[in-house]
């Protein structure tokens, strides 16, 4: 089956980091904080404007994110969880039949989630077979749905298409880290991309919007083409291109 249309969606600052260290996500670090304040006045607008666009040309219905926005590199698997036997649960599991969803790469088995719905999204957890059995049953007992794809890591190119023909999704739009993004880029798996820049330098390594693997002998970077481009007065800008096939 067709995969679905995939829009990486982010904020960058002006030299491509999505967040300030590769080892601090935003969302759960004080680092959130200090990302807010490269905001310019018209960027929150901005923002919506692109929401409002990306509703009207695709209708969206799952934002993806990658575990490791929720927690640092150094995490491992839950520990603790009580065990589970390994048949059952390698089944795809949903708890609620959902319009709207959240979903959140975590093959590992890495995130103890203390929200299951917010703003009318419903979680969902993109696992794979060797996700911990543990950490699977732990989700069941807490009502939070999965997709099971891949054998040894999640095959995202299949988690995609699992939720076009689970879930009726036809946009899936990536507001993730580079590592997520980077993954996405090297399946081939992206059509769009939108940036809003913000008029801010960060520096360091890491931490940007396509983290990964560097281009292997015999590999080109992927063309895009310019769709359409927005500049404010405060310096923000708001870039959006339609991603080539590569050769």
């Amino acid at each position: 089956m067709e995969k679905p249309r995939v829009v990486v969606s982010v904020a960058t600052s002006i030299d491509g980091r999505v967040s300030l260290r590769r080892d601090r996500p935003l969302m759960t670090t004080d680092d959130g904080k200090t990302w807010e304040t490269l905001r310019p006045p018209s960027a929150q607008a901005v923002e919506e404007a692109r929401t409002a666009l990306l509703d009207r040309l695709y209708s969206p219905t799952v934002t993806l994110e990658g575990s490791g926005s929720m927690v640092p590199p150094s995490a491992g698997p839950l520990t603790g969880l009580p065990p589970a036997g390994p048949d059952e649960v390698y089944d795809d599991f949903l708890a609620v039949d959902a319009a709207r969803w959240f979903a959140v790469v975590d093959g590992r088995g890495r995130v103890r989630w203390t929200m299951k719905e917010a703003g009318g999204q419903h979680l969902l957890v993109l696992v794979s077979h060797a996700t911990p059995a543990a950490y699977l049953a732990y989700l069941r007992r807490e009502g939070i749905s999965y997709l099971v794809a891949g054998a040894q890591r999640v095959d995202l190119g299949a988690a995609l298409r699992r939720m076009r023909s689970r879930l009726g999704v036809t946009c899936v739009v990536s507001s993730g880290g580079g590592g997520l993004n980077g993954a996405l880029l090297r399946a081939g798996l992206v059509d769009e991309i939108q940036l809003i820049v913000l008029p801010a330098a960060i520096g360091g390594t890491g931490a940007g919007l396509f983290d990964g693997p560097a281009l292997a002998d015999g590999e080109f970077p992927t063309r895009l083409r310019l769709l359409s481009s927005q500049t404010e007065a405060d310096g923000t800008l708001w870039l959006r291109y339609e991603v080539g096939r590569s050769r």
